[in-house]
């Protein structure tokens, strides 16, 4: 039986359409179904059902499924024997993250990571909203919540710290801030709530009440932009705004927000030598921006 016919088959059965199939396989999803049919032929058997919502095992299907994964099991330990193994990852990963850290952190680690595995193809999705996971929009997420169920591997990726930037300008023309309630009197740059993804992004009510917030935004990097440019004061993650020379820290050493960072992955493609590489390569970067991402590092 041709392994390469069966990889299509398990990418397949695990996404259930041909685009998200061929996707992680960086092919053609023409090329996915022409494989497909020609383990049928082979076979003799059909091991997909057509839906309207997507490709469905049939039961020949289901008997070969445990079989392939195996042959898979396999292979991959045959493959992590090789020398120079990690040169010969190829097909496709995408991670899906929270428009900062995608943006600011995970942007310049992929391309560390394309780099040393030039064959990966990388999709990076930064957006400011949750990627779904079981939308099948991404096949390793970093999220801000921990979810309560599913089929995932889960770890916390790492800890991060918000505090509070504004600009020396804006300083300087307006009231002086010695203690929290000195921040009633100031404007804020937030998020625009009846659109926030995560319960994690509620900062001001924990802050002070009834806060002056007269500028809104569902993007993190346009919050620190506005701020930037005099639109107030903002509650912002450490790893961006203290690196920008244009900000400076509110009430230093007393408002900070602590929140962490989950790394999710369906449990089906834990085995992919891709994911799993992508995965340990993430934890990795993750601990050695430690220090940045705690604000203890410019």
């Amino acid at each position: 039986m041709d392994w390469d016919h069966l990889r299509f088959f398990l990418e397949l059965a695990r996404a259930g359409r041909l685009v998200i199939a061929a996707r992680r396989l960086a092919v053609d999803h023409t090329t996915v179904s022409r494989r497909i049919q020609a383990l049928e032929k082979s076979l003799g058997r059909a091991l997909f059902l057509r839906e309207p919502d997507g490709y469905k095992l049939t039961e020949a299907g289901r008997e070969l499924l445990p079989q392939a994964e195996a042959m898979e099991s396999a292979y991959v330990a045959i493959a992590s024997a090789m020398p120079n193994r990690e040169e010969k990852l190829s097909g496709q990963v995408r991670i899906g993250a929270t428009e900062g850290y995608g943006t600011l952190l995970l942007a310049p680690q992929l391309a560390q990571l394309g780099m040393r595995y030039p064959h990966l193809k990388i999709d990076l999705l930064a957006l400011p909203r949750a990627v779904q996971l079981s939308r099948n929009e991404a096949d390793i997420v970093v999220t801000l919540e921990r979810p309560e169920r599913g089929p995932f591997i889960i770890t916390r990726l790492t800890n991060y710290v918000l505090r509070l930037y504004a600009t020396p300008e804006y300083l300087a023309q307006h009231r002086p801030i010695t203690k929290k309630e000195d921040l009633l009197e100031h404007h804020f740059v937030s998020y625009v709530d009846d659109l926030l993804f995560s319960k994690e992004l509620f900062f001001l009510d924990g802050l002070a009440k009834n806060t002056l917030v007269n500028w809104r935004s569902t993007s993190v990097l346009a919050q620190q932009e506005a701020v930037a440019a005099g639109a107030g004061i903002a509650i912002l993650p450490a790893f961006a705004a203290q690196k920008d020379p244009r900000l400076v820290q509110v009430l230093a050493g007393e408002v900070e927000f602590t929140r962490t960072f989950w790394m999710l992955m369906p449990t089906e493609l834990k085995d992919i030598a891709r994911m799993r590489s992508t995965w340990k390569f993430l934890r990795e970067q993750a601990e050695k921006l430690q220090d940045q991402l705690l604000g203890k590092a410019n």
